[in-house]
């Protein structure tokens, strides 16, 4: 079943869009589980609308990950279980962010970031993956590079503007993301992404722009998302995800 005709769900280049900044997803250490929920629907490009559900369980050890998710279409009657691992070593004044990552069907994928700063923060990195199927929920380019910065301060607002293009099969197609959060009151959160996505889809350059929307409560969360042109497919997709810290 060829990549390209399936769309948003195989892309040839997926790992989680290299790792993040470190202040990324600054959770308290306790409790260590996070059960993340989604469910996809695509339309458009000449395919029928179609429904998609990923379930994904992480486990947090000190300054690392590791989780396993499983993605099912049933549209395209297609599963897929993955397992993951990432982890942020400090050196000094630079911190190294690599990641793994492995599926069924023999994909391999890793990364490597390397960023510095505690206000101000910078980083850069480079993903790659042996371009086997994939079902791409990271919805980025990963066969890539990343740059990114930012700015946090006391309180625990943030905001950063990431740049990730595709270096490898794709090299105009890039997403950049500006992403702001905010903590409010009783251990709740407000984050939005604003994507803009520029590259070649079918022979045809497109600009569009997406919006994700994530509200956390201490132990509940919930995410909506509008993601044009998902993975450079002539598909676009809506997403809802809710999860739970325990």
């Amino acid at each position: 079943m060829p990549c390209r005709r399936i769309a948003c769900l195989f892309a040839a280049a997926v790992v989680p869009c290299l790792a993040p900044p470190a202040w990324a997803d600054d959770e308290p250490a306790e409790p260590p589980f996070k059960l993340t929920i989604g469910a996809y629907r695509v339309s458009g490009g000449g395919l029928p609308p179609g429904p998609g559900l990923d379930m994904n369980l992480r486990y947090t050890y000190g300054d690392g990950n590791v989780w396993v998710g499983w993605f099912r279409s049933p549209v395209l009657d297609f599963a897929q279980p993955r397992v993951g691992w990432d982890h942020t070593f400090t050196l000094g004044p630079l911190r190294l962010l690599p990641s793994l990552q492995a599926a069924s069907g023999g994909f391999v994928g890793g990364s490597l970031a390397v960023e510095t700063g505690d206000s101000w923060f910078i980083g850069t990195g480079l993903g790659r993956t042996n371009l086997r199927n994939y079902a791409n929920l990271n919805f980025d380019p990963n066969d890539s590079y990343t740059v990114y910065g930012g700015y946090k301060w006391q309180n625990g607002t943030a905001l950063s503007l990431s740049l990730i293009r595709d270096n490898r099969m794709n090299p105009d197609q890039q997403d950049v993301h500006l992403v702001y959060r905010v903590p409010l009151p009783d251990r709740q959160r407000l984050t939005v992404d604003l994507l803009a996505k520029q590259g070649t889809v079918d022979g045809q350059f497109i600009r569009r722009t997406g919006l994700t929307v994530t509200y956390d409560w201490p132990r509940w969360f919930v995410r909506a998302a509008y993601d044009p042109k998902v993975n450079f497919t002539p598909q676009n997709m809506v997403r809802l995800s809710v999860g739970t810290r325990f």
